[in-house]
């Protein structure tokens, strides 16, 4: 399993263009095949550095997911209104596996 941590650049004056893409995403990554964690907008600090977090598979189901995001009509709008709207000025990805586990719990 390898999770995909995206970071954005987003216009912090179009802050709730971003969140209707993220929501537009929480309804498509899922149906496509991610098991989406979820998309991030600034709170405090940083007013423009959003993320969306998700694991999949392997980067071979990786390719397919994105394929599958691009065939969903959901996803299509999405891409085109991010790049219509302009709100994200920089996308970054970075793929990572998790080296923690087995995690202790929390209630000891």
């Amino acid at each position: 399993m390898i999770t995909c941590v995206i970071t954005y650049d987003i216009d912090p004056n179009r802050r709730e263009l971003f969140e209707r893409y993220a929501r537009n995403w929480g309804q498509c990554a899922p149906r496509c095949g991610a098991a989406l964690f979820g998309y991030f907008a600034p709170h405090e600090g940083s007013a423009s550095t959003a993320y969306g977090i998700y694991s999949i598979g392997s980067l071979a189901e990786y390719e397919a997911y994105r394929a599958r995001l691009a065939q969903d009509p959901l996803g299509r709008e999405n891409y085109d209104f991010a790049r219509r709207e302009g709100f994200i000025r920089r996308e970054d990805r970075l793929f990572v596996r998790l080296a923690s586990g087995p995690h202790a719990r929390g209630d000891t």
